[in-house]
């Protein structure tokens, strides 16, 4: 019988980690306590709510719930107790890298703007790595459901501060609203300024939507992406190309996407070559880390030791990590595998 590691010691990038959906339970429920925010009972709880996010008043009350736990960031000092906390908890879980995911329109208005919020969130970035170690960048995501001329004014603003932090560009939100192709100057814009393209694809709806981030907005990694699995020549293109897909079991089965976790085709992508990045997604509403993400394929698809090690690989190559740092998490991975 082979020998089982700890894969909380497996070395792995997190590069699908969204801003709030980062917090910690508890911290959410002393945010809420210091501002008086009454927040939904699903929240409070205890466990993760149940959520059904495949039809439109799912996805709605999945948003209810993300925007009651954002109203309680409120000042400089939430968002670096929200970003020290979320490296602190990829550190136990074995991440050398973080890739987090921020829409900062959100917290604008509490922090006085636009650009300071950006600022905040970058300085909170640069401490929270000092003080844990991790290996932390940024991704500002744009949101498809607000008006493409917003998201070219955060691409502008991504590109600008690329030398602060800011690597790639996003786009989030119910991909069943706003056609990518609405998007494709912001990702332009993006893209000419050197930041990698990372929009949300192929979880909702189905292959179209994991298509139409390749066609339209030229993505070099998709977040989710899990429903190409029903498309073999899209397989197939995944794979050529060496696009990454960001794949976050967890929140797949508790948006209901697929039913149970051995549903999910995380055997169908390995298999057909495509690479893959796992991660937590929502962690504060899905109940689960990094680390439970590998023990998902570990527990439900049987994957080895190997292929969860190949799965790290995947995830530090699939990264905007410096050489030398994909270097020595490549080494690690090595390591924990000889162990």
């Amino acid at each position: 019988m082979e020998h089982v590691r700890d894969l909380t010691l497996l070395p792995k990038a997190h590069l699908h980690l969204h801003f709030t959906g980062s917090m910690r339970p508890s911290t959410l429920l002393e945010l809420a306590d210091k501002y008086g925010v009454r927040l939904p009972d699903a929240l409070t709880a205890g466990e993760p709510p149940k959520l059904r996010a495949t039809d439109e008043r799912g996805w709605f009350r999945f948003q209810r719930l993300y925007d009651a736990a954002r109203s309680c960031l409120r000042r400089p000092e939430d968002i670096r107790r929200l970003v020290r906390e979320a490296a602190e908890e990829d550190v136990r879980d074995g991440a050398g890298w973080l890739e987090i995911q921020v829409d900062p329109t959100s917290y604008a208005p509490h922090l006085g703007g636009l650009i300071p919020a950006v600022e905040v969130i970058l300085d909170a970035v640069e401490s929270a790595s000092r003080d844990t170690g991790l290996g932390i960048r940024v991704l500002l995501a744009a949101n498809r459901m607000k008006h493409p001329l917003d998201a070219r004014t955060l691409a502008r603003l991504a590109v600008r501060y690329a030398d602060r932090g800011i690597v790639g560009f996003g786009l989030s939100n119910d991909e069943r609203r706003g056609m990518a192709r609405d998007f494709d100057r912001a990702f332009a814009i993006a893209r000419e300024g050197g930041l990698l393209a990372a929009p949300h694809g192929g979880e909702l709806t189905g292959p179209a939507s994991v298509r139409d981030c390749l066609d339209d907005l030229h993505a070099a990694r998709i977040g989710h992406g899990v429903r190409a699995a029903e498309d073999p020549a899209l397989l197939r293109r995944l794979a050529d190309a060496g696009v990454t897909c960001e794949v976050c079991p967890a929140s797949n089965v508790a948006l209901g996407v697929y039913e149970r976790p051995e549903d999910v085709p995380l055997r169908t992508l390995f298999d057909a070559g495509v690479p893959m990045a796992l991660g937590a997604d929502d962690p504060l509403l899905f109940g689960s880390r990094l680390a439970a993400q590998y023990e998902i394929a570990r527990r439900h698809h049987g994957f080895t030791d190997a292929e969860l090690a190949e799965l790290a690989r995947q995830s530090v190559r699939g990264s905007a990590a410096p050489q030398e740092v994909q270097d020595k998490l490549l080494a690690g991975i090595d390591h924990w595998l000889a162990g």
